[in-house]
């Protein structure tokens, strides 16, 4: 009888049972045989074979260790183990380290992350009123701890909070309320992404604050109004005005003490609208927070309504609006507030607004222009093609919609097909810009919302496992790379970044030192006009930008270059979150649409019956 065990180190073992027994029980068994019994003398040969030796000493059958005594066979087989397991382990690491590896360089994303934490923090320098403990801006204080009390009769208590927009304190709630839409669709579709940075919960506060800050601009509680806050401070320093304001003084924040004005509007369609977005995004990303979320839905419906009840853009009939933040239309605003109160809704009623095709038409849509495909505070169209083209390529809700949601979908891969510079919609510097508004001052901004749009498009078709317009790969990183430092200066164009970047921005916070001394408003002109650097560094702030020749002056006076703004940086921080971190993470694909209720598309109607 024979039994087969796997050799270790090839081939099958053999084991009979016949030898399985010991040399000491062999020669017992012959001990015990009967000698008289044998017919005849045995030879000494003969003998040899059968009785072995007759001087052999018998082998030790245990190992005396000292503090222990084994069987030698166990010992044997022990040692022989572990000796064979060292070989074994020796020969798989030579085997490792000699395998070439294919390194990945993670470089890139490492840059993006890095500029997002820094991006993220210039939020935090630019916030208005009684700041948190934890603000960690060592410079900054509480501010404009006034704004908007005193004021009897008025459907506002106080407007304390909010962001201060640029290097002013001035508080334009129709950039800010872009600025925080951005940001909370970042939030919603690139989640992990912060959560990967350490950086969810910090976006997550710098939107609680803006959104808490645009419940107080209008009345909240109510189903409907009839005004809202458009504006806090003031700037306009026109034919020679030497009354102090947020422009004719340099300041800081905590050492205001002039008169704040609040301006207020009841023809605004295009702020209202554009406010509803924020705060409806916004409810998305605090959507488990129930009772915040309806609040905010609750304050994006009021909003919308009165938009849609009383027309007119916020910045006519002079105001002062015009001079720095001017609207040129609302329907654009129409159909991206729908867009997102339907997705933080269900309510259908809203996308058929989003999807009418005569709004569309009114916003632009079908006649494209010089500056079809950029979006900025002002214009919203490109960014809610792509939005509504993303409920085409997920959900596919086919009739009634199907036609205008195709016509997104086409429009939006030929503007991200415009951003090549393969293609002549667009001129570049010659280091390589993009010059989205061609030419004129302050480019950043628009590029990096490009760079959102294209990064977050690419990132649909992925998961939407979806062929679309291919233009080339890895297209919409390099304006980012351009602003990060990759330009012919060689200088960053984010504050704190890299070793070279503006040191003369055009901040009132950061160019005067925090010393204990008040300067008043035209105390503080020294620290205006002096050519020494900033005194605080204004961390994450993305500047204004080079001119169409890359050329740059870093002189605080010359806001064309040097001054930051909080819509430019949520265009900065949403691009960077979506270009970091590993690309194997995606978008999430469903949170935008937890509250649409499953679709069942309507049947087309049929077709006119045949007459001969």
């Amino acid at each position: 009888m024979s039994m087969y065990g796997r050799d270790p180190w090839g081939g099958s073992l053999e084991i009979n049972a016949a030898d399985s027994a010991t040399d000491d029980d062999r020669s017992r068994n012959l001990n015990d045989l009967d000698r008289a019994a044998l017919s005849r003398p045995l030879d000494e040969t003969q003998q040899s074979w059968l009785l072995g030796p007759a001087e052999q000493k018998k082998k030790k059958k245990y190992v005396d260790l000292g503090c222990i005594i084994v069987s030698r066979k166990i010992f044997v087989w022990t040692v022989g183990s572990i000796v064979a397991a060292a070989l074994l382990v020796g020969l798989i690491t030579v085997i490792v380290e000699a395998v070439p590896r294919h390194r990945h360089n993670h470089t890139p994303a490492d840059n993006y992350t890095l500029a997002l934490h820094k991006a993220l923090m210039f939020f935090n320098a630019q916030k208005s009123g009684k700041l948190p403990k934890h603000n960690n801006v060592s410079w900054r204080g509480s501010s404009c701890l006034s704004d908007g009390k005193g004021k009897q009769g008025s459907f506002y208590k106080d407007l304390v909070g909010g962001y201060y927009d640029a290097g002013d304190a001035i508080k334009f709630h129709f950039p800010a309320s872009f600025a925080m839409t951005m940001l909370s669709w970042s939030v919603i579709e690139y989640s992990a992404k912060y959560e990967a940075t350490g950086e969810l919960n910090h976006v997550k506060e710098i939107i609680k604050w803006g959104a808490d800050y645009f419940l107080k601009t209008f009345n909240s509680s109510s189903d409907t109004i009839n005004t809202m806050v458009a504006q806090v401070g003031t700037g306009d320093t026109s034919g020679g005005s030497t009354t102090p304001n947020d422009h004719y003084c340099w300041m800081r924040p905590e050492d205001i003490d002039y008169e704040r004005l609040v301006t207020e509007c009841s023809h605004c369609s295009d702020l209202a609208a554009e406010m509803a977005a924020a705060l409806a995004s916004a409810s998305i990303v605090f959507k488990d927070n129930k009772a915040y979320s309806q609040k905010l839905v609750h304050g994006a419906r009021t909003l919308f309504q009165f938009a849609r009840d009383q027309r007119g853009r916020y910045s006519e009939r002079g105001s002062e609006a015009a001079i720095f933040y001017n609207s040129t239309s609302y329907w654009d605003e129409f159909v991206w507030g729908g867009a997102w109160l339907y997705y933080a809704t269900g309510n259908n009623s809203y996308l058929q607004l989003a999807t009418n095709p005569g709004i569309a038409k009114h916003a632009g849509a079908f006649w494209g222009g010089p500056d079809y495909g950029v979006l900025s505070w002002d214009n919203k169209l490109a960014g809610t093609q792509l939005l509504l083209s993303r409920l085409r390529l997920f959900l596919s809700p086919g009739y009634p919609y199907e036609e205008i949601l195709r016509t997104f979908h086409n429009q939006t891969s030929i503007i991200m097909c415009s951003y090549l510079p393969i293609f002549t919609k667009f001129n570049r510097t010659r280091g390589g810009l993009i010059e989205l508004n061609h030419g004129r001052p302050q480019p950043l901004q628009y590029v990096v919302n490009a760079a959102f749009l294209a990064t977050l498009y690419s990132d649909y078709l992925e998961a939407a496992d979806t062929p679309g317009w291919y233009c080339g790969p890895n297209f919409y990183s390099t304006d980012i790379d351009y602003i990060l430092g990759k330009n012919p200066r060689k200088m960053s164009y984010v504050v704190g970044f890299g070793n070279h970047y503006p040191k003369h921005v055009h901040h009132r916070g950061a160019s005067i030192p925090k010393n204990k001394i008040r300067y008043n408003c035209k105390g503080g002109w020294k620290w205006r006009d002096t050519t020494k650097p900033n005194p605080n560094t204004l961390v994450g702030a993305m500047v204004a930008g080079p001119d169409r020749h890359d050329g740059f002056r870093d002189v605080r006076t010359n806001y064309n270059y040097t001054e930051p703004t909080i819509a430019g940086n949520a265009g900065l921080v949403a691009a960077l979150v979506a270009l970091s971190g590993d690309k194997t993470t995606g978008i999430d694909k469903n949170t935008i649409f937890s509250a649409v209720p499953p679709m069942f598309p309507t049947p087309p109607p049929p077709p006119a019956p045949w007459r001969p």
